[in-house]
């Protein structure tokens, strides 16, 4: 792979491009990416985060490629599989609608799909497909490859894109962190990439290295905590959820018959959209209001809060059906007298440490660290060696009901009837 040329980069300074990476990233597709943010409005909490998700996409690609070196030195991997899992990682993002994760609750609502989805669909029908082609890759390989779901390519590769400490978390953490202002997600990215160790076809971490691994895991603990569920971010992603679902009906947001009807949308086109509509009536009045409040940082309220546990089955039924979620706004609307489309019951559920099905479930290491014995490298979990991966694991799960400050006195008693009242350790500071 021949480097032709650099872009100067927030993080990682110089990132160098090859011909087939300069073709994928001047891709339309590609170059999409640039108007949808990679943290949506966090921009309202923290200013600094407007960037968007095409530097975070070279990012990945600059450290997937520093991880594939690493293993081609052990003998991993083959030369060729550089430039592959380079492609895979500069196009992971491209199935990302408008304001990311957003609009992914709206897809999976509507469509039954995920980004992942999008992006395999986007790279095997659109003109990225031929660039692929035309420089001897194949595009369903490539495609399957930027999720961690390539069933040809080395397993290896699946696990740079997609995996326990993969490129992708590497780069936001420190991305967002960066742009944020927020620290805690600065993480030693150098020592974990050199650090790598292939086991057979399990990618892990040299136990050296144990005290990066877990400062990794707990910057992005941190990170969630502080910024990705901040209650005052959150309630501009509520917002911008709940105005691209009002609006879907009229403007067709999930839709789409074909990759170019997808790609249309981004995040300029939908509030360009959904404010200049000449609809003033209905569903679609009501998504105006709440794009002018987002325009004017005239954000939701949390009337409610609670943290729920991994283990509570009332609670993980609430996170995996939205029928029910909408069932619990409706009554909490009527109790308080407002309008149920002002009433949000947001659940930000993710798992403390990386959960990743795919190799669980064929017995694999769950985050497999290397130690040396007898002069031949072995795996065993993080959970056995680490006490402070022990402490994390589980679930951050917390509900938060959300409305107009207006409205924010009514809706918290009604939630209160519901929900039951907080219990005081969560009304005090520690």
């Amino acid at each position: 792979m021949e480097i032709i040329g650099e872009v100067r980069d927030t993080v990682h300074k110089y990132i160098g491009f090859s011909e087939l990476e300069r073709q994928i990233m001047d891709a339309a597709c590609v170059q999409r990416l640039r108007r949808i943010k990679q943290l949506s409005y966090a921009e309202l909490t923290y200013p600094g985060a407007d960037y968007s998700r095409f530097p975070h996409s070279l990012g990945v690609m600059c450290l997937a490629g520093r991880m594939a070196r690493v293993l081609l030195s052990a003998s991993a991997i083959g030369k060729e599989d550089i430039q592959r899992v380079r492609a895979a990682a500069l196009l992971h993002d491209v199935g990302h609608g408008p304001f990311s994760h957003m609009y992914e609750d709206l897809l999976s609502a509507k469509r039954g799909m995920t980004h992942e989805d999008l992006g395999r669909w986007v790279i095997t029908k659109s003109s990225i497909a031929d660039v692929l082609t035309a420089n001897g890759y194949d595009p369903k390989e490539i495609s399957e490859l930027t999720s961690g779901k390539s069933q040809t390519a080395n397993p290896l590769l699946n696990q740079i894109v997609s995996g326990y400490f993969d490129a992708d978390v590497m780069d936001y953490l420190v991305r967002d962190s960066l742009h944020t202002g927020v620290e805690y997600g600065y993480i030693d990215t150098e020592r974990l990439v050199d650090s790598l160790v292939p086991l057979d076809k399990t990618l892990a971490i040299d136990s050296t290295s144990l005290y990066a691994l877990e400062s990794f895991y707990f910057a992005r603990y941190m990170m969630f905590k502080a910024v990705y569920f901040h209650k005052t971010v959150r309630a501009a992603g509520v917002m911008v959820s709940r105005a691209m679902q009002l609006a879907d009906e009229s403007l067709g947001l999930t839709a789409f018959k074909d990759v170019d009807d997808f790609l249309i949308l981004d995040d300029w086109y939908v509030v360009q959209s959904i404010v200049r509509s000449k609809e003033n009536t209905g569903a679609m009045k009501k998504a105006k209001e709440l794009m002018g409040r987002l325009r004017s940082r005239d954000l939701f309220k949390s009337a409610y809060e609670s943290f729920m546990y991994h283990d509570n089955k009332a609670m993980s039924g609430l996170i995996s059906n939205p029928g029910i979620r909408e069932e619990l706004e409706k009554q909490i609307a009527e109790m308080a007298g407002v309008d149920d489309d002002l009433v949000v019951l947001d659940l930000s559920s993710v798992p403390s440490l990386p959960y990743r099905p795919v190799y669980e479930e064929k017995g694999g290491t769950v985050i497999p660290v290397a130690f040396r014995e007898n002069g031949k490298f072995v795996a065993k979990s993080l959970y056995e060696v680490s006490e402070v991966a022990r402490g994390l694991r589980g679930f951050v799960d917390i509900a938060r009901v959300y409305t107009t400050s207006e409205a924010r006195g009514e809706v918290a008693e009604a939630a209160k009837k519901i929900f039951g009242e907080q219990p005081t350790s969560l009304k005090i500071s520690f």
